[in-house]
């Protein structure tokens, strides 16, 4: 098995390290604050003090952070960033959700050490972490790919490659986009139902039961009713992604009108405080009879 080390030890990358030691992995960890690693160190993992050093004693290295800004401090900061201590051969794997252009500079100077890259982000949950469900949509070569899907097979439950670096991320926004105009176009009709008169949970059971409504919307619709705002996929991350996605398709050339209405109105939802709820939290903005309120 190969020694891997996770770059990240927040509610993904702390699962990820964990399911791996589950499988009798040696794993390295690192995390800008150390607390962190504690529970991960009484499991068997290794604590590295930077990525640099976490790096230097694995065949693989992970990391799992918020952005582009976060990705770039672990892997190139100078002196400490993982880069700096891959190993010729090694192979490197960003499954954060961050831009294109970034997945192809790491790319780059990961080459530049001699060692391998996948752009590999994630589709999932922290549930899907916790029992090895991930969807990795992988960007790179086939036989990189090839050398770590023992590994990637233990943290996922499916993965497709989707072509040359940098496809993994677009692809992945595109997805996260999709999720997003679903939550908020269920938010607005729901609220549009009620005010004229339905039952919040009955008009939910009539959509889910259409052919119209997609497993995502459906869960979507339901969490909503149940005001299950506990986060699993952040409003903030939401919103983020929104724009990396809206930036993305401006720099193709490429309209997108309703990409950017629903961040408009993700950033308004953290604007009145709900950036730490789930992405169904966006149903707050909307008066959806039973389903609005606190929670």
């Amino acid at each position: 098995m190969k020694k891997t080390s996770i770059l990240g030890l927040g509610a993904m990358g702390a699962r990820m390290a964990a399911r791996l030691l589950q499988h009798g992995y040696p794993v390295v960890v690192y995390n800008r604050t150390p607390e962190r690693t504690a529970p991960l160190r009484e499991q068997g993992a290794d604590v590295a003090a930077t990525p640099r050093e976490a790096a230097e004693r694995a065949d693989v290295v992970i990391s799992m952070v918020r952005d582009d800004a976060a990705a770039q401090d672990v892997w190139l900061a100078e002196g400490t960033g993982a880069v700096h201590g891959l190993r010729p051969g090694a192979v490197a794997i960003e499954p954060s959700t961050v831009t294109p252009a970034w997945a192809r500079r790491l790319a780059a100077a990961v080459a530049a050490r001699g060692a391998s890259f996948l752009d590999a982000p994630v589709v999932g949950t922290r549930p899907h972490a916790e029992s090895g469900q991930l969807i990795y949509l992988a960007g790179g070569e086939g036989a990189v790919l090839d050398q770590v899907r023992p590994m990637l097979d233990v943290l996922g439950g499916a993965v497709h490659p989707v072509g040359p670096v940098g496809a993994g991320a677009v692809m992945k926004l595109a997805v996260n986009a999709l999720f997003a105009v679903q939550a908020v176009a269920l938010a607005e009709l729901l609220a549009m139902l009620t005010a004229s008169g339905l039952e919040p949970a009955a008009a939910v059971g009539v959509l889910n039961a259409l052919p119209t409504s997609s497993p995502a919307a459906a869960r979507v619709a339901t969490r909503i009713v149940e005001r299950a705002y506990a986060p699993n996929f952040p409003i903030h991350l939401v919103a983020k992604d929104l724009g990396y996605a809206s930036s993305v398709a401006r720099e193709a050339g490429v309209g997108a009108t309703v990409v950017e209405a629903a961040l408009s109105a993700f950033e308004e939802a953290q604007r009145r405080g709900y950036g730490g709820d789930d992405i169904v939290g966006i149903a707050r903005c909307y008066p959806i009879g039973a389903a609005h309120g606190a929670g």
